[in-house]
């Protein structure tokens, strides 16, 4: 192996694991609250479906991607790449929704009683969990083409019709059809984007407002819960950024990526270790809050 290749080994190893202790611990955090029978709030729900989302990313992208970075680049058939491709597809698009629907509820439960969100405030959990359910499914809609393009390495024979990958590739189709199939898959992320921004901004301008109306008041009965409001709200606005600027960075790698017919191992690495970098950040942000 070539230094470069540890480098990368490390590097998807040690994202690998402290991703997955990360998480393993929130799902022991909350096993220990259902069992002690403590209520969560709903936007615990929430984080429980985004840590079943990182969990799928760092089993199907980083698991493989270590395993090849020490040297064994064909031990995936037709069936795994497939499988392990599709189900990383899945947990990228509930990963981007539950952090969406996340900001989207805290963003209704920060509104003050006077706006026009009030009737929603009641309603916004029955809501949102049938938008995160309807999540899941379209996930399994929306990725279930890129399965039947899938190849394992091992299988390249016509070179001319594949795109080859570190451990898989895929089927490299006229430029139009994959220009049109890239803007209709990303249509959900946009969508989820944008509410994403806005949700935040919105989280901003309230957040704002109130340390601006706090400086003339140094004694309030509702500053506790204001306080404890306010601290879940930053919480979840470092979580949204950090998402939000993992998931830039990784979009762009993937368009510079998609421009190549053959990509170097390099830059798949660099979008493989990028795109695995929210699953492993993110409890220990919600750890931490």
């Amino acid at each position: 192996m070539e230094n470069s290749d540890i480098v990368i080994s490390v590097i998807f190893l040690s994202q690998t694991v402290v991703g997955i202790l990360g998480n393993s611990f929130l799902v022991y955090h909350y096993l220990m609250l259902y069992y002690m029978g403590c209520r969560l709030k709903f936007t615990d729900w929430i984080l429980q479906h985004l840590i079943v989302a990182n969990f799928l990313t760092l089993l199907c992208k980083g698991i493989p991607h270590t395993v090849s970075a020490f040297g064994l680049k064909n031990f995936l058939d037709d069936i795994g790449c497939k499988l392990i491709f599709y189900l990383h597809r899945i947990g990228r698009g509930v990963s981007i929704s539950s952090t969406c629907f996340l900001s989207v509820f805290q963003a209704i439960t920060l509104s003050p009683s006077a706006s026009r969100w009030t009737q929603l405030k009641a309603k916004s959990p029955s809501y949102i969990a049938s938008c995160v359910y309807m999540s899941w499914a379209l996930s399994f809609l929306v990725n279930i083409a890129f399965p039947m393009y899938m190849r394992a390495r091992q299988n390249n024979r016509n070179i001319t019709r594949l795109r080859v990958y570190d451990i898989c590739s895929t089927v490299h189709h006229d430029e139009v059809c994959d220009i049109i199939s890239a803007v209709l898959l990303s249509i959900p992320d946009v969508v989820f984007m944008v509410l994403m921004l806005w949700s935040s901004g919105y989280m901003v301008c309230i957040l704002y407002r109130h340390k601006q109306r706090m400086k003339h008041i140094h004694r309030s009965t509702f500053s506790f819960r204001s306080s404890a409001e306010f601290r879940a709200t930053k919480s979840i606005l470092l979580l949204v950024s950090t998402f939000v600027f993992f998931y830039t960075i990784s979009c762009l790698f993937q368009i510079n990526m998609a421009l190549f017919h053959n990509p170097t191992s390099l830059w798949v690495n660099m979008a493989s270790v990028v795109t695995a970098c929210f699953p492993t950040v993110s409890p220990f942000l919600v750890i931490s809050s």
